[in-house]
């Protein structure tokens, strides 16, 4: 067994830690609109209603322009995609900030949604391969933890500087802090020979890999069937648990903390045992979000089951995400699109047909039942994945655990060197 394959996880390297810096960042943008959009909405003419479609165009952009964007910078440095990405970002802010047309807004957050997905897609390349065969879902979990808490620490902060300087304020604080990271990256993201040619082609003909799209299946149910509920999660806890309006934003944070440890969690055991992590991780959400129906009618059973849902559920998400780049071989900045592509699409989905749920009979249960369904169709692609492996693939992570790096991996990291 190849020495890589026999070594503990080591300390993951330092850049690791600035590209989740950058996840932060971003993922703070992403979501901290929701609570601004009460001072948006006037000050751009428009109903808060109206006003809900910059949280759409964002959502868009990185389903549409993450896979776009990474077939367009495929041949660039990968540092310069990564600078590039934050400085379009940063112009983004700064261009919504200026103006008063509610459409320049709009067209304004479209094009930080795309320079989003350019430097998620890199970024998690860049980890993987940085962190080696051994540790590169760790590294995943670490990128995605930065995103995690951006709504456990980020969108609050956001939304009380939005409060007290006015939204533009907090568009050109992110401006400030786009360029901030543009420069540490630079900085520490290290620059290495070009030694072979990059192919579109070998990109795309990677993405014929059957377990790719299994893995890419598995990310849109589990992120439908979590997000399902989260995002009508006020109705439930103040009409049907009985919680007080103004103590939601606490439960938000229980379901943060379970999400950060879910993270580390499949960071922890992923790389070992991708199979065995991910699948009962799957089960348990659907359990959970089924127990959540009829046991909502308390406090402390509604808060409870919703920080356990957000443990299980994001057990899955790093997992799925080095899979999906490991399998890909060829195409790990692609697969790494299409993994936050996948992410996006199952928000969309599980928001939409929980909205569907809650206005039928259902009432404020049926976003869990929606999630519910979601979470229990996550088993069938992970599921296929593991009898895969288990019948002798051999560029997949073998269900049980088995701890030798998958051929692809290090396909993936000389792609990357190739684009560094």
């Amino acid at each position: 067994m190849p020495a890589a394959a026999k070594a503990a996880p080591t300390k993951l390297p330092f850049v690791v830690w600035v590209l989740a810096a950058g996840t932060f960042l971003m993922g703070t943008t992403e979501f901290v609109i929701a609570g601004i959009l009460p001072d948006i909405a006037p000050d751009l003419g428009v109903s808060v209603s109206h006003a809900g479609l910059l949280i759409t165009a964002f959502a868009v952009g990185m389903i549409v322009g993450g896979p776009t964007m990474a077939l367009a910078t495929l041949r660039m440095p990968q540092r310069l995609t990564l600078v590039l990405a934050l400085a379009v970002f940063a112009a983004g802010h700064v261009v919504a900030a200026l103006t008063s047309s509610f459409t320049v807004v709009l067209a304004a957050r479209f094009v930080t949604a795309l320079a989003t997905g350019a430097f998620w897609a890199v970024g998690f390349v860049i980890a993987t391969a940085a962190a080696g065969p051994a540790n590169a879902t760790r590294a995943v979990s670490v990128m995605m933890g930065g995103l995690t808490l951006a709504n456990v620490v980020g969108v609050p902060a956001g939304s009380l500087v939005g409060h007290a300087t006015g939204w533009r304020g907090l568009f050109w604080a992110l401006a400030v802090l786009a360029a901030l990271a543009a420069a540490v990256i630079g900085r520490f993201i290290p620059r290495t020979e070009q030694p072979t040619q990059v192919s579109v082609r070998d990109e795309i003909r990677a993405l014929r890999q059957s377990r790719l799209w299994l893995a890419l299946a598995s990310a849109v149910l589990i992120m439908g069937g979590v997000l399902a509920v989260y995002t009508y999660i006020t109705p439930l806890l103040t009409d049907r648990a009985g919680i007080p309006t103004g103590a939601v934003p606490l439960v938000l944070v229980a379901f943060g903390a379970g999400a950060l440890g879910g993270t580390a969690i499949g960071g922890r055991f992923g790389d070992r045992r991708p199979m065995a992590t991910t699948i009962p991780a799957a089960a348990a959400t659907t359990l959970i979000l089924l127990a959540l129906i009829p046991l909502s009618t308390t406090p402390v059973a509604a808060i409870t089951l919703i920080f356990l849902m957000a443990l299980a559920g994001f057990t899955i998400n790093p997992v799925v995400t080095a899979l999906a780049v490991r399998v890909a071989g060829d195409a790990p900045t692609l697969a790494s699109a299409l993994t936050t592509s996948a992410y996006n699409t199952g928000i969309a989905a599980g928001s939409a047909l929980a909205g569907q749920a809650l206005a039928s009979p259902l009432g404020v249960t049926g976003p869990a039942l929606v999630g519910a369904v979601f979470a229990g169709l996550t088993l069938l692609p992970l599921i296929t994945l593991a009898v895969t492996a288990k019948r002798g693939t051999t560029r997949t992570v073998a269900l049980g655990g088995a701890d030798t790096p998958i051929p692809t991996a290090r396909k993936t990291a000389e792609a990357t060197s190739a684009r560094s």
